[in-house]
């Protein structure tokens, strides 16, 4: 199974209220999908997200389709900058665990 770990660092404040309507329309995304598994967490300008998957083929089904794709184009206009990382796993890390594994994961800075 893949987990993908993956944190945001909003440009200010105010982005959270554009972070908050995009996320809200790539969960409803999610529910239609096979993820297994899914945790958020996040404070003021930076947040976490979670997911474990079956198969590597449905973890990138999912990125590259619908509204997280389209999250993805428009991310620079919110994010200052966005890790991400996907690792072999049959449950998710502890939240402690996760941002360690962050420290080594792919970076795009706007």
């Amino acid at each position: 199974m893949k987990a993908t770990i993956t944190s945001i660092e909003l440009k200010g404040p105010f982005k959270f209220f554009a972070l908050s309507a995009t996320a809200l329309k790539i969960l409803k995304q999610l529910k239609s999908t096979h993820c297994k598994e899914f945790r958020k967490k996040g404070v003021w300008t930076t947040h976490y997200t979670m997911t474990l998957w079956n198969t590597e083929e449905e973890l990138k089904e999912f990125a590259r389709s619908g509204a997280h794709l389209e999250a993805m184009k428009n991310s620079g206009k919110i994010a200052k900058e966005i890790r991400t990382i996907t690792i072999d796993a049959e449950v998710l890390p502890d939240w402690s665990a996760a941002k360690k594994l962050l420290e080594g994961g792919k970076v795009w800075k706007f």
